[in-house]
């Protein structure tokens, strides 16, 4: 095992779905700077969120959130309100997935999916991530899990 392997081992969960948090907003600012007609630049950068965002989404859906859950139980709406801003989300990837950067509302997609996930980004820091802290649960062991279960899923994934 690697020191880099053990780093992210030892990383507790809320301070990796923060880094998930941040790779994506630079990749959504990436995206803002390209010409009107970088159509592959755009499209390769939107598979690339596309990506980022179902893996992540998974993670917290099959990790954290039950976690949170469990713990939490008083909090749930929280959980229930962030399970369906990913189902929203969800949509637009699919269906940016299925479209080319020249097609007529693909930056719109692209527009509103941002706004969607940095609304998203906003209430777990703001409010669920202070309550996981703040609770018993333990968050080195959550953040092994997701980063073993993250390996899991890339290399299940990679073509």
């Amino acid at each position: 095992m690697t020191d880099s392997q053990v780093q992210v081992q030892r990383t507790d969960a809320i301070s990796l779905l923060k880094n998930d948090h941040r790779k994506v907003e630079k990749a959504f600012a990436q995206y803002e700077e390209l010409g009107p007609y970088a159509y592959i630049g755009k499209k390769n950068l939107a598979d690339e969120i596309c990506a980022e965002l179902i893996l992540h989404t998974q993670l917290e859906e099959e990790i954290i959130y039950p976690a949170f859950r469990k713990k939490l139980a008083d909090s749930t709406d929280l959980v229930d309100e962030a399970l369906v801003e990913h189902d929203s989300a969800k949509l637009l990837i699919r269906e940016i997935q299925q479209m080319q950067a020249d097609e007529e509302l693909f930056d719109a997609k692209i527009k509103v999916l941002s706004e969607y996930i940095e609304h998203h980004v906003r209430e777990e820091e703001k409010e669920i991530f202070p309550l996981m802290k703040k609770s018993d649960v333990d968050l080195l062991s959550l953040g092994e899990k997701l980063a073993q279960r993250k390996q899991q899923l890339s290399s299940e994934h990679k073509v």
